[in-house]
């Protein structure tokens, strides 16, 4: 038996030194630490008699609510290993999941078990539900409840003693191509990950309440948000589903002092603020998931006097790589330095089989090296080797590295267009469209174009009553950005088709926009 460490441990020493603290606010409920980890090890005591063992997997298909935490530290407080299930997902993406985990049991919300049940009775897995289906009405009554059940049970005593190197948690990546992936995430990669954050990344303590409208199926809204509050003591808010003005309110009914956001949640924070004078007084504002515009950035101090922080990871990187770090000067533009413990270097881009470091300052794919790389995709043995080459773990991202640590990403290398030979980044287009008064949000593409190879196109939301035509826009992008730069293709919508952690999907645009030749 080697050295002994499990996550579990993170609520099960806070229900001890912060037992009567608030750990989540759920509407007018409030649960404190003795009392979450109470109900977890009851909800470990219903797995344990429903055949759950150490190392068994354990899919979650659960919101924002209590629920997600008590399940969460239940399987892994059985030595179990969690795998939260993305909640938009139809029943046979459910169904692939928990086959392809093996998983033994899915715990999930009743207003999920739609597609929840069906993907679990193709899978042939068991369904433990919580939570009443909205109007009260119980779609299935065979399914147990386990929350129910939960209430009425013995907590287990303690948790199972894990190793460092097991898996905890299975976090499914999007495919760009094909099926998702299983990330294996282990004990060692989220306790120091978080204990990097709490310790050296950003000031968090007991004090603070943190909003925690990330999903929590997602790495960020697990590690970051909810693992990282439960670790130093303090609570956390939970809106189930994101809306900027709710949000706004939440943040100053429960006097919120940081808040942890995606993008497109910064976004509707400020579209919010147009229509209310709520002005919440935050100590610190997190970005991660997706590149935060600069304009953003800056609307977000001037409007909320917030400085907002950026950072950069993966799920496959547990999932912080980068932050602006509070031990450093923050440089906006950039997602800071390589957390403690963690390398982040550049690497030539072109090669698969090795990995070559660049000198300082050139472009190329950002690789990460430390404590934080996963241990593999689950039975995928090749996509894991390609992945992780001499230890470092190949990001996929495009980005340089200054003299002075600081990482500044320049796009996904899938994204970039490559037009008539030249590289264009869709980021340094979206960062100029987005300084128009008329423009609210942008995704720029590249669109098969017969005598260039690609095309470069922005996809526009406008400012609501704003008028700008596709000539105008294309003009005055003209004016700012070299000439094989500036989209040559604007077109208007009212939406983006959006990601689990709010990141735009470009895939889904260029299929949609390459087919209708508009």
């Amino acid at each position: 038996m080697g050295m002994s460490l499990t996550i579990a441990s993170i609520l099960a020493e806070s229900s001890v030194r912060h037992g009567d603290r608030t750990a989540v606010v759920l509407g007018p409920d409030h649960t404190t630490y003795r009392e979450l980890w109470h109900g977890a090890r009851q909800y470990a005591a219903v797995l344990r008699e429903r055949g759950v063992e150490p190392g068994d997997r354990v899919a979650l298909l659960l919101p924002n609510t209590t629920h997600f935490p008590l399940a969460y530290y239940g399987v892994l407080a059985l030595g179990a290993v969690a795998v939260p299930v993305h909640a938009l997902l139809k029943a046979e993406e459910i169904q692939y999941v928990l086959e392809d985990s093996g998983a033994k049991t899915l715990i999930c919300a009743a207003p999920l078990l739609g597609e929840g049940a069906k993907g679990a009775e193709l899978a042939g897995v068991p369904v433990l539900s919580v939570m009443d289906s909205p109007g009260g009405v119980t779609a299935d009554t065979t399914v147990e409840r386990i929350d129910e059940l939960a209430a009425a049970s013995e907590p287990v005593d303690g948790f199972v003693q894990r190793e460092p190197g097991d898996t905890a948690v299975v976090l499914y990546t999007s495919g760009t191509t094909g099926k998702p992936k299983g990330a294996m995430i282990t004990h060692l990669n989220v306790l120091m990950n978080v204990d990097a954050s709490a310790m050296d990344s950003f000031v968090i303590g007991p004090e603070d309440v943190v909003l925690g409208c990330l999903p929590l199926f997602h790495t960020f809204g697990q590690t970051c948000c909810m693992n990282t509050a439960f670790r130093v003591g303090a609570a956390v808010v939970m809106l189930p589903r994101f809306d900027g003005l709710q949000a706004l309110q939440l943040l100053v009914d429960e006097k919120c002092t940081i808040f942890m956001g995606v993008p497109t949640m910064y976004v509707g924070l400020l579209e919010a603020a147009k229509s209310s004078d709520l002005r919440p007084k935050l100590n610190s504002a997190l970005s991660g998931g997706a590149a935060l515009p600069l304009t953003v950035l800056e609307r977000f101090a001037e409007v909320f006097g917030t400085k907002v922080l950026e950072g950069y990871g993966l799920t496959e990187t547990s999932p912080v790589a980068t932050f602006n770090q509070k031990s450093f000067e923050p440089r906006p533009g950039t997602v800071g330095k390589a957390i403690w413990g963690v390398e982040v270097e550049i690497a030539k881009a072109e090669l698969d089989d090795r990995i070559e470091l660049l000198a300082t300052g050139e472009l190329g794919e950002i690789v990460v090296r430390g404590h934080n790389v996963f241990a593999g995709y689950l039975n995928k043995p090749e996509a894991t080797a390609a992945a992780i080459v001499d230890g470092w773990f190949r990001t996929g991202d495009l980005g340089t590295k200054d003299e002075d640590g600081y990482i500044t990403i320049v796009d996904r290398k899938k994204d970039m267009v490559i037009r008539g030979g030249y590289n264009i980044y869709p980021r340094e287009v979206e960062e100029t469209l987005l300084r128009h008064p008329d423009v609210a949000q942008v995704a720029v593409i590249g669109l098969p174009d017969p005598q260039y190879g690609e095309e470069v196109c922005a996809v526009v939301i406008r400012e609501q009553g704003a008028s700008v035509t596709e000539a105008e826009l294309s003009a005055w992008a003209k004016e700012h950005l070299a000439a094989y730069k500036y989209p040559r293709r604007v077109i208007f919508t009212d939406a983006f088709p959006l990601g689990p952690s709010g990141k735009v999907l470009k895939r889904e645009l260029v299929t949609a926009y390459r087919e209708d030749g508009s």
